[in-house]
């Protein structure tokens, strides 16, 4: 049986309740798991209260903001894990980010800022934060981040996501080759198209998750609660022997040729 009383995780990504983010918390809550949730700040506050507000049925003991880009912040989110919590047992990683014109036309003509911009926030923020959840898992720990299929091929309007995708699923590789013989396993779920608030700058979105529904194996695509149970399981003693794998769930699309 799932069970994951006891342990305390780290959620990051939650935007409304459309996240994939919100799907892997509810499941990790409905498991047991004591939660920690971060938002990105904003000037007016606006994200603060609407994550508060979603999240409030699922009592999160921590409620910190964390932007990535700000490496003060990060350092005060771990410090406050470690003050509140002493230590750490998953870490959810559901963050990316390109502007939306680096996702459309040439892919040579993407720019070096937005090619930074995308690498920074959607795949060394992973890194970044398995770092800093590292000393915090004295107990071994599961750290779970969110892929998409265009790592790994061309997907039209994609562009320098696919490149941000594919160095985050490489990364998750050597982190679990380094952090394996603390026992700390990281893994990464390759979820089928789903209609978030990122996904909605990804042009055609709604013409790729009907493409999915007549070709996938299962005849659909997936849900938010099927990725969070998914990285549930990850994130159990169930999926001990798992690390360093790009798990698909996406009705069997991936399997598919012509």
């Amino acid at each position: 049986m799932l069970n994951l009383s006891g342990k305390r995780a780290l959620v990051t990504g939650i935007a409304n309740n459309r996240s994939i983010a919100w799907g892997i918390a509810q499941q990790l809550a409905q498991g047991g798991a004591e939660l920690g949730i971060t938002y990105l700040p904003d000037e007016k506050g606006r994200f603060e209260k609407k994550v508060k507000e979603l999240v409030e049925p699922l009592n999160p003991t921590l409620f910190l903001p964390c932007n990535v880009e700000d490496e003060a912040q990060v350092e005060e989110t771990f410090a406050q894990v470690k003050e509140n919590w002493g230590k750490l047992d998953i870490l959810i990683h559901c963050l990316a980010f390109a502007n939306k014109d680096d996702l459309v036309g040439d892919f040579s003509n993407l720019s070096r800022d937005g090619f930074q911009t995308a690498l920074n926030i959607s795949a060394y923020s992973l890194t970044r934060l398995a770092k800093a959840a590292k000393p915090l898992m004295t107990e071994g720990g599961s750290i779970v981040t969110l892929t998409y299929l265009g790592g790994v091929r061309v997907i039209s309007n994609y562009n320098v996501m696919g490149i941000a995708k594919a160095a985050l699923e490489m990364s998750v590789r050597y982190l679990a080759a380094e952090l394996g013989p603390q026992n700390i396993r990281v893994n990464a779920i390759s979820a089928g198209p789903i209609r978030t608030l990122a996904s909605s700058a990804v042009g055609g979105i709604l013409d790729m998750i009907h493409h999915v529904e007549n070709i996938a194996p299962l005849r659909r695509t997936v849900t938010q609660t099927e990725v969070g149970n998914t990285a549930a399981f990850l994130c159990s003693d169930l999926a001990s022997g798992i690390t360093g794998q790009i798990i698909y769930v996406d009705a069997g699309y991936e399997i598919m040729g012509l």
